[in-house]
């Protein structure tokens, strides 16, 4: 899945190998390592995030292309750095459980770029019509070497960051009369809550097996190794049903609660 370039066929390989998995034809994880970088397809054109044009209000059809485009972009990247997770680390002193629950993640994520793309082809355009972010694979190198830092900082802020947003980019769409844009969006939330939980279960079981406080660790490990600011406002009832507590992120928030 990491070296297929195409987003279709990266899609459906998880799929398929997902399948495989959970059904037992496929039962062990080889030790090759994975790529520094996935694959990607020629299109989108990946810019820094300084170079990236403004994003148009999503009330407008191309508003809510550019949105859905660049939620696309968030989950294609997602399925890659699910299978990283399983590729660079599972073959690990871990549990099979922890190879379990991220195939489950990759074949989820897979799923959500897919409704993504056949919602952008509904509205006329397709992944790929507009340039992308090319950061969000840093993460992934930043904390290559590391598991505990890359459950913090993948996980526990950029997914949980989007439990933060979710919610309101779907009460937009819903008022825009795109009922078909925010369904998908529900979908997503709902996965995104459990993929979180995930992140947060296997952080606390690593925590615990090496007598480290965890919301400590995870403060130290986000503040190393994470470019950018955890912003408010939180979504604390879907951070909460993550089980991720406010110990562990309001620490680290940039800007004080309101009094």
């Amino acid at each position: 899945m990491l070296c297929a370039a195409d987003p279709a066929e990266k899609v459906a390989l998880s799929t398929v190998i997902a399948a495989a998995w959970r059904g037992g034809a496929l039962a062990e994880i080889g030790r090759a390592a994975p790529p520094e970088r996935p694959a990607r397809p020629a299109r989108p054109e990946l810019l820094p995030a300084r170079a990236m044009p403004k994003r148009r209000g999503g009330g407008s059809p191309a508003g809510r292309i550019a949105l859905l485009h660049a939620l696309a972009h968030i989950e294609l990247n997602a399925i890659d750095l699910a299978w990283d997770m399983v590729a660079r680390f599972a073959a690990d002193d871990l549990p099979r459980d922890f190879a379990d629950d991220w195939v489950g993640v990759a074949a989820e994520e897979a799923r959500h770029h897919a409704l993504l793309a056949t919602r952008l082809g509904e509205l006329g355009a397709h992944y790929g019509d507009l340039p992308a972010h090319d950061g969000l694979w840093q993460a992934a190198q930043a904390t290559a070497h590391d598991l505990l830092a890359r459950l913090a900082v993948v996980p526990l802020v950029l997914e949980a960051r989007g439990l933060d947003v979710t919610p309101d980019i779907i009460a937009r769409l819903e008022r825009l009369g795109d009922e078909a844009s925010a369904g998908v969006l529900r979908i997503i939330y709902a996965d995104e809550i459990g993929h979180v939980a995930v992140g947060r279960r296997w952080f606390e079981w690593l925590c615990a097996r090496n007598s480290l406080p965890a919301a400590q660790t995870y403060q130290r490990l986000v503040r190393r190794y994470f470019r950018g600011e955890i912003k408010r406002p939180f979504n604390r009832a879907g951070r909460g049903a993550a089980g991720l507590d406010a110990d562990y992120y309001e620490p680290l928030a940039a800007v004080p609660p309101p009094a």
